[in-house]
């Protein structure tokens, strides 16, 4: 479990602040946040809406055990337990600094139903963007650019500053509400799981528990 955990306040400040009157804070992007619609803040949840059990996730795509989770575990949860109408999975953006912010932005902006696969995207190679030589930033850029992204919507996005005020308010209220130390943090219905389930059998005993 990753317990690196960053406050929202010291979020809002490892993003450079937009400059007064620039392009970027007058377009579309940059003033989406500020309305109670943006469609980047709504739920984003798979499966069958009347499942029994309600699964949520809350990660930080930086985080090294959730990208455990997320590409040895969750295929075949995916496949045995939301596929099969067994449970309805929600994910909780929860970054933990200043990369995994920037990379939760990305993911939120392209259309709701390529979000999954980007984010497991990221996951499968984050030792590449995240841990390797150079910039992670730069990284992620690249990896944008292969969801689409082109190099000035990137810069658009991470310097959004409404956006990043709403994710890094969310994370403040999460984690008042649930006492989230770290991440990867679950709840099975109203039941707290707050580390890596390792296995799909403890996951899959978590949701029987929960039914």
């Amino acid at each position: 479990m990753n317990k690196i955990f960053i406050s929202r306040r010291s979020l809002l400040k490892t993003v450079p602040t937009l400059l007064v009157g620039s392009a970027i804070a007058q377009s579309p992007l940059a003033h989406a946040a500020e309305t109670t619609k943006d469609s980047r803040l709504s739920p984003r949840i798979i499966g069958n809406p009347d499942a029994p059990v309600l699964v949520q996730e809350w990660f930080s795509l930086t985080c090294t055990h959730c990208a455990h989770f997320g590409t040895e575990e969750f295929p075949k949860i995916r496949k045995e337990l939301i596929e099969t109408g067994k449970i309805r999975y929600q994910f909780h953006d929860f970054p933990m600094d200043r990369v995994a912010l920037v990379a939760a932005m990305i993911a939120r902006s392209l259309p709701e139903t390529r979000y999954e696969a980007f984010i497991s995207s990221l996951f499968s190679r984050q030792m590449k963007w995240a841990f390797s030589e150079g910039d992670p930033l730069e990284h992620l850029r690249q990896e944008a650019a292969l969801a689409g992204v082109s190099s000035s919507q990137f810069d658009e996005i991470r310097n959004d500053q409404n956006f990043i005020k709403a994710i890094s308010d969310k994370v403040d209220s999460d984690t008042k509400k649930y006492d989230i130390q770290g991440t990867p943090y679950f709840r099975f219905n109203n039941v707290a799981y707050a580390q890596d389930p390792e296995t799909f059998e403890t996951f899959a005993d978590l949701v029987k528990k929960a039914s």
